[in-house]
């Protein structure tokens, strides 16, 4: 990446943090994947989540972990315990494969499916997770792994 692009992309950002303060609520499938490409992306796996209200607006957008080139540490019950400390109602998973291929590898599904039961368990909504990979992105929602 040039310093010129890099330079973009902090820009693209500002200007995408401005929008969803004003406007806190992901209004459109679309706005959430501009926003997982402007924000989560590296030379290493990096995994966010978006806590959400009852109306889907944001709580906050949290960096829980980052790793290496082809793997990010993440674990459920932090997950969730972040989850409560917000009185967030739905989340939505976000990482990155530096490698540009956004499946999902049996360690994300596997982990994903934990974090479902708990909050399944606990009253909580997971809405998707969302895989980032070079110029694309991937939802487990879509592939019908949630």
């Amino acid at each position: 990446m040039t310093p010129q692009e890099e330079t973009v992309i902090l820009e693209a950002r500002d200007i995408l943090g401005r929008y969803l303060s004003q406007n806190p609520v992901i209004a459109s499938w679309q706005a959430l994947m501009d926003y997982c490409a402007l924000t989560v992306h590296g030379p290493i796996e990096r995994f966010h989540v978006l806590y959400l209200d009852r109306k889907n607006r944001i709580i906050a957008d949290e960096l829980l972990s980052t790793g290496t080139v082809d793997h990010v540490p993440v674990y459920p019950r932090e997950v969730i315990k972040r989850a409560l400390m917000l009185n967030a109602s739905a989340l939505i998973l976000i990482h990155n494969h530096p490698s540009g291929d956004p499946t999902p590898s049996e360690a994300d599904l596997s982990m994903t499916k934990e974090i479902q039961k708990g909050c399944k368990y606990l009253g909580l909504t997971l809405h998707d997770h969302i895989i980032v990979g070079a110029g694309t992105e991937l939802s487990l929602r879509a592939l019908g792994k949630l």
